[in-house]
């Protein structure tokens, strides 16, 4: 019996198979117990067997030892008997008669052929006994297999019953897991993120933000009528957005504006559609660059994701721009993230991979230099993320500027400038000069593109399938900086509009450049109040 230690198989439970039933799922699984049960029940089975088998050997070998005793016993009470008692009869008829006639040599053999024919006699019967009695033996083991034959049956008519009922459990799990993964990714797209515009208003410990719009349409106001206080003791550096470089006329006007002003303005040759991260290092050294060039302190302007590479330049390297940026204005700036990034690179919905591989396709194919990561850091996941591990620094004056997009019918016809198309050297004639009647030309013919019409449908897709208003890529709650003054113009204006010219001017409304120009007055009179207070503070504390 201590045989049956050795199959370690058999001395394992089935611990496993019973875990598998009670999963810590809270509900019970029907496929799980019936494949539980078969593994339980086929356990068992190869365990009755096997102790079976063990069992039948054991009585074999008690039979055995048995059977072997007694022919053993029997051939030697046979031998040690029967020889001596006939040996012994003999032995005394041979005495007496060679006593009586111990001359006669007939008579002696006689005797010793009876002797003979007794021994031959002996032999045959105890060897026959033998014989019979091994045959009986080998019949012993016969008769337990063949009792064993119900048992066989009984566990071949259950593995056959168990795995006909396996194979369509099987095809059934497989369809409802099919089928909960179809459901996941229809509910988790349209689902898309309801959840996540506006966190930063929802997430405890962010600063309040402060209402700075009524300010900011005086000021506009004054620099309508021509009351230009932008002071030229600073560096004026304008920020770029996403797909800047297939713009080239991208802050091109407001640049020129400031100029002409007599002010020190650039815009940031940054690679936009790079990633966040690599931006902020590139920023980093352009304003060091500027401020050891000029001796000036810089402001900060940025567009789109302009915006969010210039926060994260100070986020990340404010122990080295401390001192050296004076303020900081986000136009239009996904700073929580945008819906139309997460929606398209969210993983776990419909077609999430082929998405992913077009929009990839077209920022690193199509646009030579682009990088996926520059649109995925722009998810409310990166987002959370960034912002949670790399504070703002609250030193210097923000402002939060966000605009409403127009779903009006008139939007669709309006055109937006983005570039310039020069055209080849055209032969004209010449009227001036009669030795030369042919002047070589050339012309700049307007590159005008419907992005208005575009982000008027965003804003529409974002307003009905959420509810928010937005200026067709970057929502209004999304763009409010927590701690910023926020500036909330009632102009509907998209995301394209504060940086390309449009086809269609109201000469009666501020442009592009105009408002840049009050948000960066704005953003110096706001830094002038937070040095006044910190200069009373600290001559409070000296008094004190």
């Amino acid at each position: 019996m201590e045989d049956l230690q050795i199959h370690g198989e058999i001395l394992e439970t089935p611990i496993h198979a019973c875990r598998d039933v009670t999963k810590s799922t809270g509900r019970f699984d029907y496929l799980g117990f019936l494949s539980s049960m078969d593994d339980i029940f086929t356990r068992l089975l190869s365990l009755t067997t096997c102790i079976t088998r063990r069992f039948i050997r054991f009585i074999e070998d008690l039979v055995l030892q048995d059977v072997n005793r007694r022919s053993e016993d029997w051939v030697t009470i046979s031998s040690e008997q029967h020889p001596r008692s006939s040996t012994q009869s003999i032995y005394k008829s041979v005495k007496e008669e060679c006593s009586s006639s111990s001359n006669s040599y007939v008579a002696d053999t006689i005797r010793g052929r009876r002797a003979l024919d007794l021994r031959r006699r002996l032999f045959v019967n105890t060897s026959s006994e033998i014989i019979e009695t091994n045959y009986r033996h080998q019949d012993i083991p016969s008769m337990f297999h063949w009792s064993m034959l119900p048992l066989f049956g009984v566990q071949l008519a259950w593995r056959l019953a168990l795995a006909s009922w396996r194979c369509p459990f099987y095809y059934i799990r497989c369809a409802q897991v099919r089928v909960r993964s179809i459901t996941s990714r229809v509910r988790k797209t349209l689902r898309g993120s309801s959840d996540d515009i506006g966190w930063l208003q929802r997430t405890p410990g962010m600063a309040p933000v402060e209402d700075g719009t009524a300010r900011f349409l005086e000021l506009l106001e004054a620099i309508r009528n021509g009351d230009h206080t932008l002071a030229n003791s600073f560096i004026y550096l304008l920020i770029p957005g996403l797909f800047s470089k297939l713009g080239p006329l991208y802050f091109v006007a407001t640049k020129r504006f400031f100029s002409k002003k007599g002010l020190a303005c650039h815009v940031a040759k940054i690679h936009s559609e790079a990633s966040v991260e690599h931006n902020a290092w590139e920023l980093k050294q352009y304003i060091e660059e500027l401020y050891w060039g000029s001796g000036k302190r810089v402001m900060l302007l940025g567009h789109s994701k302009g915006g969010v590479d210039a926060a994260a330049a100070l986020s990340i390297y404010w122990c080295d721009l401390k001192g050296k940026v004076a303020g900081l204005a986000l136009v239009q700036c996904p700073y929580g993230g945008t819906p139309i990034a997460s929606d398209i690179l969210r993983e776990g919905q419909i077609a999430d991979k082929e998405t992913r591989k077009i929009t990839e396709l077209i920022l690193c194919k199509l646009i030579k230099g682009g990088d996926i990561r520059a649109l995925e850091d722009l998810t409310y996941d990166k987002r959370k993320e960034f912002i949670m591990s790399h504070k703002l620094p609250y030193e210097i004056p923000i402002i939060s500027f966000h605009s409403e997009a127009s779903v009006a019918p008139g939007v669709l016809a309006t055109m937006t400038h983005i570039a310039h198309a020069e055209l080849p050297w055209l032969p004209l004639p010449n009227f001036g000069n009669e030795s030369d009647n042919l002047v070589q030309v050339g012309r700049q013919v307007p590159v005008v593109i419907p992005l208005s019409a575009a982000m008027a449908v965003s804003a529409l897709h974002l307003q009905l399938r959420y509810g928010e208003k937005s200026d067709g890529l970057v929502t209004c709650r999304d763009a409010e900086v927590p701690g910023s003054v926020v500036v909330r113009p009632n102009r509907k204006l998209d995301h394209a509009w504060m940086v390309y010219a449009s086809s269609k001017k109201n000469p009666t409304e501020a442009d592009a450049c105009e408002m840049c120009e009050a948000l960066l007055t704005m953003l110096v009179q706001l830094g002038k109040k937070q040095q006044q207070k910190e200069l009373g503070s600290s001559s409070s504390k000296f008094a004190s």
